[in-house]
């Protein structure tokens, strides 16, 4: 049997794959045998275009429970990956995934995406998570920043497979 949060991603796949935003890729894992796995989304974040951001192709992970869509996914970046409102370990905090705050069993995947790729280039500096991200946006050293974040960028190209 089916489970509500299956049936959910069952469909927001099928809604992906006809109308995605341009750049942006999401896909259930792949587990050994060849199965898919709805609960594991392997998906990249394209940088906004006019930002520091741009030109880079953000790996993220997201990892939904049984409890979806009444609980949000859990949404992470590579490890040690640069931004005040990302944990060290990658995890993004964003208010919209804050189960008990903002999120709302309305909101789907696709908005998700959309919310963290507009996160990255506009940070939470009421919530910083990261030390080091946070005291170089707010020590004013944007020119720092700036290289810090157009580094990643270049770390992250666009692979054609």
């Amino acid at each position: 049997m089916s489970s509500i949060a299956r049936r959910r991603l069952t469909e927001e796949r099928k809604l992906w794959r006809r109308d995605h935003p341009y750049g942006f890729v999401a896909k259930p894992d792949t587990l050994p045998d060849g199965t898919i796995n709805l609960m594991v989304w392997n998906c990249i974040i394209p940088g906004k275009s006019g930002t520091d951001w741009e030109g880079g192709y953000f790996p993220l992970t997201m990892h939904f429970g049984e409890d979806y869509p009444m609980k949000p996914p859990k949404c992470k970046f590579p490890q040690g990956f640069f931004h005040p409102n990302v944990y060290p370990s990658g995890t993004v905090c964003w208010c919209t995934l804050d189960e008990d705050n903002g999120w709302r069993p309305t909101i789907t995947m696709k908005q998700i995406l959309l919310g963290i790729q507009e996160l990255l280039d506009q940070p939470n500096l009421v919530n910083p998570l990261q030390t080091e991200g946070f005291y170089v946006f707010m020590m004013g050293a944007m020119e720092y920043y700036r290289s810090r974040v157009l580094y990643q960028a270049s770390q992250y190209p666009l692979i054609v497979v």
